[in-house]
């Protein structure tokens, strides 16, 4: 969802495999130490948030602390910023407090995540979204279906999408001044794109790498999976959710929608999984692209504004990410994932699941409801470090001072592609994406590795796929 995704943690891996138990017992015995809950005052009657460390920085945290104190001055609440090296590893540590009896109310979630949350530890919000429709309704007006679908589970909504990222396609400037390309047509091809780079090999020194990605669930294999009208699991949309579509969604908006998805039989074995991994060995072989790399991506920022990447998929958060490092506007551009036999594209969102250990159900809700107003999120996201799921915040003059020119790509990814949907992310979403980062690995290492790679990532996601979370 943001460019915070990738390891793993004990915990989860432990939990994965079913060893829990053992683990959160050895954990839970020095908890109170580890989590500062022996200290006075920890306990005092606050709604307890927990974010991502690094989704908001210590300014935006006080403005929603403060912001929600002047409208709700009898309740008080505690931010609580976990630091963690990506999401998976900040769900592992929720779920580790959650064992030791320190959970929080509300946890910041993003699509990895749903799921697991939904199933196991989240209440559906629907009796209070239809209580309060009428103030929600501008909400909804403002938030693309495909957001809020991808927020519910077996036919219940579990949380509001406050902000969402779809993998498209960034170009350096410089790069294509000096192969002398232009920026690629909205609907460029996968053809184009390998044209692209090798004009860009052509044009560049040997340390300069055309195409850059990171091995993991979001922007990843995935986008080609869906260029290529394919998934990792099959995919299909639980039933229900009517209430909400008929309460929201004009007809031709809801038409299609259901209760959100399911992601079931794995198809790492199918011949257009194949097809696609074939090509990034192309790619590989041909000295186009590296080797899938593990990580969030964190370095790409540095390697791509240096002009020693020419292209990557990211989401709108590189725009505030590529200011900070030194880049104007002028400097890079995004267009759409290129297109193969579809132009689908992937993205991740994220926003408030509230948990069932909470004791404070009624102002959770009224924190959730806080969070996604415009004016809060506003507040929050100023320094596009994300793409807002409110459509009229992604405007001109977000991307005046960042870039890039052609900003409107991020929300007309879901607008213009109406195909566009979320990461395949089921409850067993820990095990899956580090099956998916082993076996990608392996298949790109030589010539020749991709479909017996395969084979062991089809037989390790049925395993997956069969056990309980």
């Amino acid at each position: 969802m943001t460019d915070s995704l990738l390891s793993r943690r004990a915990l989860m891996r432990y939990g994965a495999y079913g060893a829990g138990a053992a683990a959160l017992a050895g954990v839970a015995a020095g908890w109170d130490r580890l989590t500062g809950a022996d200290i006075p005052g920890r306990d005092d009657g606050s709604l307890v948030i927990a974010t991502l460390g690094s989704a908001f920085n210590p300014e935006a945290q006080r403005a929603l602390r403060d912001g929600f104190r002047e409208v709700h001055p009898d309740i008080r609440i505690r931010i609580n910023p976990v630091q963690a090296y990506d999401w998976s590893d900040f769900f592992s540590k929720i779920l580790t407090q959650i064992a030791a009896g320190t959970a929080p109310d509300l946890v910041y979630v993003a699509t990895e995540g749903v799921q697991l949350f939904a199933q196991r530890l989240g209440v559906p919000l629907d009796r209070w979204a239809k209580r309060d429709a009428a103030e929600l309704r501008t909400y909804f007006a403002d938030v693309h279906p495909s957001l809020v679908e991808s927020m519910m589970y077996e036919g219940s909504l579990h949380q509001l999408p406050v902000e969402f990222n779809a993998a498209d396609m960034y170009l350096n400037s410089r790069v294509l001044a000096r192969a002398g390309a232009d920026l690629p047509d909205d609907d460029w091809t996968r053809d184009d794109f390998t044209t692209l780079l090798r004009a860009m090999k052509r044009s560049n020194g040997d340390r300069f790498t055309p195409y850059f990605w990171t091995n993991r669930l979001w922007g990843g294999v995935v986008p080609w999976l869906f260029a290529n009208d394919t998934n990792l699991l099959t995919e299909s949309k639980a039933p229900g959710g009517d209430w909400l579509w008929n309460s929201f969604y004009p007809e031709a908006q809801r038409r299609g929608r259901g209760g959100g998805y399911r992601w079931t039989t794995p198809l790492a074995d199918s011949d257009r999984v194949a097809e696609v991994y074939d090509y990034l060995s192309s790619l590989v072989q041909e000295d186009l692209c590296t080797r899938p790399e593990g990580g969030d991506g964190r370095n790409l920022v540095g390697v791509f504004s240096t002009g020693r990447v020419g292209v990557t998929p990211a989401g709108g958060f590189w725009a505030g990410g590529l200011q900070q490092a030194g880049m104007k506007p002028a400097d890079y551009d995004v267009r759409y994932f290129p297109r193969w036999r579809t132009r689908r594209h992937q993205f991740g969102a994220a926003g408030y699941a509230m948990l069932r250990t909470s004791k404070m159900r009624d102002e959770a809700w009224e924190f959730i409801k806080y969070t996604a107003r415009k004016d809060v999120m506003t507040q929050l996201f100023a320094a596009n470090q994300t793409t807002p799921a409110r459509r009229s915040m992604v405007d001109e003059a977000r991307y005046r001072e960042t870039g890039p020119a052609h900003w409107q790509v991020f929300y007309d990814t879901l607008d213009k592609i109406p195909t566009t949907g979320p990461i395949p992310a089921p409850p067993q979403v820990n095990e899956v994406e580090q099956l998916l980062i082993k076996h990608t690995g392996t298949a790109l290492a030589s010539p020749g590795a991709v479909r017996p790679a395969l084979r062991r990532l089809q037989g390790d996601l049925e395993k997956a796929m069969e056990r309980e979370v």
